[in-house]
């Protein structure tokens, strides 16, 4: 059981502490000052890339021209998280991701682009990481990992407290008081 206890700790250390000082990050978000930076501007479409979005051209997903395109001209990441919507006039791209955020639309005819980009910060990256918004599924994959990891260790230190507890009187008081506490909260202050 220790073996245990001690290599779930191991595996969700890292990703605890970062997990912890981002859950106070996020209470008192409105105390923490931040201004995104924006971006936005136009452009125009080269001919290669308006060429896979002239009518008649499959609207589906992104087409690889275009991406090469706005994350080297524009420097918009587009990742797992972009979306595509397309129409007959254009192509609208929403590129959200952790701490960021930002939109492409290029006019299927004219190869006219709008586009926006928004860094909300460092602090808004890890909270958004906290969170798993925008991160795609492997990060979101990864925060089950811990979550798992998290509960197991939680199990282990339980069952050792019950093994341990002959020994020490106030372990099932002290168990007692921090589920009663946290059950009082949630009925009384956080409703």
């Amino acid at each position: 059981m220790h073996l245990w206890h001690w290599i779930s700790a191991a595996v969700c250390f890292a990703a605890l502490i970062l997990f912890t000082i981002t859950g106070i990050t996020l209470n008192h978000a409105s105390a923490l000052d931040a201004t995104p930076e924006v971006r936005n501007g136009s452009e125009t479409a080269p001919a290669e890339v308006l060429a896979t979005l002239a009518p008649g051209t499959p609207e589906q997903g992104i087409p690889p021209a275009v991406l090469d395109w706005v994350q080297a001209r524009l420097d918009i990441r587009m990742g797992e998280t972009a979306a595509a919507e397309w129409s007959d006039e254009e192509l609208y791209v929403s590129a959200p991701g952790p701490g960021r955020d930002g939109w492409v639309s290029i006019d299927r005819a004219s190869g006219a682009v709008r586009y926006e980009a928004t860094d909300r910060g460092w602090l808004a990256y890890f909270n958004d990481l906290h969170k798993g918004r925008n991160t795609g599924l492997v990060w979101i994959i990864f925060i089950d990992v811990v979550a798992a990891a998290c509960l197991f260790f939680a199990l282990t230190g339980l069952v050792l407290l019950w093994i341990q507890a002959r020994q020490r009187k106030s372990t099932w008081p002290l168990v007692t008081g921090g589920v009663g506490l946290v059950v009082v909260l949630m009925i009384f202050f956080a409703h």
